[in-house]
């Protein structure tokens, strides 16, 4: 017997009839569509499958859709905007955080939690933030500098803000 889910994915309200064992990431890929989260190991071991639950970082293989009733979701797909990457997806570009590529999604969904409770973190807390995370090409270095780097532009972004409503209350 299904049931009904009704979800906000990357700011848009998907509803659907779906069996009450699905998992969250199968109801993503192939119920909505959104193919970049990835299925690494299917038992929340390696992190692929990360993604935002009202902004909390969570492994969709973890929750099963129904659980998401009423949530808002974000996935890799979420990320950029208006055709320009999102900071952490270019720092992942520029500083080869990439590798192969398939743990990607889940390393920058939980990198955005991390910096989301964090935008200033140490290598140490970057570490600790992303342990939930496995890259099988053992690229783990570039993928810190990538978390890094988008700390630094991100907090850069929040300091201009900062500075052009300090101007516009000044003018």
């Amino acid at each position: 017997m299904k049931h009904k889910v009704v979800t906000t994915v990357n700011g848009h309200r998907h509803e659907h009839e779906v069996e009450p064992r699905l998992l969250l990431v199968h109801y993503l890929r192939d119920v909505v569509g959104l193919t970049g989260t990835h299925i690494g190991c299917d038992t929340s071991q390696c992190g692929a499958c990360t993604i935002l639950v009202d902004g909390m970082a969570v492994k969709s293989c973890t929750m099963f859709a129904l659980q998401a009733e009423g949530r808002n979701l974000t996935t890799i797909e979420g990320m950029a905007r208006d055709g320009e990457l999102h900071p952490l997806q270019q720092a992942f570009w520029d500083e080869h955080g990439l590798q192969c590529g398939y743990c990607t999604p889940g390393f920058i969904m939980a990198a955005a939690y991390l910096l989301s409770q964090n935008p200033d973190p140490t290598e140490d807390e970057i570490r600790k933030g992303l342990e939930g995370n496995l890259c099988r090409c053992t690229g783990y270095v570039n993928i810190i500098k990538s978390v890094q780097s988008a700390a630094k532009a991100m907090n850069g972004s929040r300091a201009r803000m900062g500075e052009r409503a300090a101007a516009a209350r000044r003018s």
